[in-house]
């Protein structure tokens, strides 16, 4: 509540300021292009100061949302103010009611938020519905079984809450998709069938790990096939691969359901292998670079999303 209050005041000074600089330099600048800037570096600000840091918050803060802002300057890239507040408001509450069910914390909630507004912007609020579908399915299924996955040391971290890291190692891809898809209309098909893989990719390692953990058999290595414990790095188990098949079949569904793609049987079939393939990448990814130290498990999911939406990408090129 206090945190959206806040962000509501930092958008409003941010606005003021820069149309009374605008007003007395006479800069040729329009204020409706002031207000998207104002909103997209109050959301970054309020998002940089909400991340645990031992740095001096000073710092990051005013550069983290100055260089956000510049970006944008740079492109001269904005939205209608009303379509602005809809997408800020909108986000904003799917983020709140998020954090009011102990599925995000607030620097989750911040970085959902500064997600739906330029998710939304660029491609449409069904886009940043399907990605919200992977937190509310990652959220819960980081329950199930809890007590049994905390009893054997694999339980999330904060009854599985999401925070900025998980948001960003999971979303980045979506992101870059969703602003591709409004900037280069004319590639739009390959284009959403990579954002439907990577957020298959997402939900399918996600719900792969939350449910094959509790698998009764122990699960195997996926580099040499060798018996493994249960939450290691690269172990996969035949629960684990239905349930990432489950997972990515969901947002296949969903993506035709929302009105992504007007395609069901491509939606399923694409998103489907896209994101059993991006899940298995996540796997490999964790038996080698992460188990020696050279990717953390943040860079294994941002890695692994991004390979999901390539192979959606390269299935749809090839089969079009």
């Amino acid at each position: 509540m206090w945190s959206s209050i806040f962000l509501a005041l930092r958008i409003i000074a941010a606005f003021l300021a820069a149309s009374w600089i605008v007003y007395w330099q006479k800069l040729p600048i329009s204020y409706n292009f002031i207000f998207f800037i104002a909103v997209i570096g109050a959301v970054t600000g309020s998002l940089f100061e909400s991340i645990p840091s031992k740095i001096d918050r000073n710092i990051p803060v005013p550069l983290g949302a100055g260089m956000t802002m510049w970006i944008f300057e740079e492109f001269r890239y904005w939205v209608p103010p009303e379509k602005m507040l809809v997408a800020l408001i909108f986000s904003l509450f799917l983020g709140a009611m998020a954090y009011r069910a102990k599925i995000a914390d607030v620097s989750a909630l911040l970085s959902a938020a500064l997600l739906g507004v330029l998710i939304i912007v660029f491609s449409g609020p069904p886009w940043f519905l399907l990605l919200l579908t992977f937190f509310i399915l990652g959220g819960g299924f980081a329950r199930y079984k809890y007590a049994y996955k905390e009893s054997i040391g694999i339980a999330q971290a904060k009854d599985g809450i999401r925070s900025y890291e998980n948001v960003f190692s999971n979303s980045t891809a979506a992101l870059v998709l969703a602003v591709a898809y409004g900037i280069f209309p004319e590639h739009s098909l390959p284009i959403i069938f990579a954002y439907m893989g990577t957020v298959a990719t997402a939900t399918g390692d996600t719900l792969a790990s939350e449910i094959g953990t509790t698998a009764k058999g122990k699960p195997r290595m996926i580099t040499t096939l060798k018996i493994s414990e249960p939450g290691a790095d690269g172990a996969v188990s035949l629960l684990g691969e239905l349930a990432a098949i489950f997972g990515s079949a969901i947002i296949g569904v969903l993506g035709y359901a929302l009105g992504i793609s007007n395609d069901f049987l491509l939606s399923v079939l694409i998103t489907t292998a896209g994101g059993f393939f991006g899940t298995n990448i996540d796997s490999l990814l964790g038996a080698t670079l992460q188990k020696r130290g050279l990717l953390s498990n943040s860079g294994v999911n941002f890695a692994a999303t991004f390979a999901g939406a390539g192979v959606s990408a390269v299935i749809y090129l090839l089969i079009s």
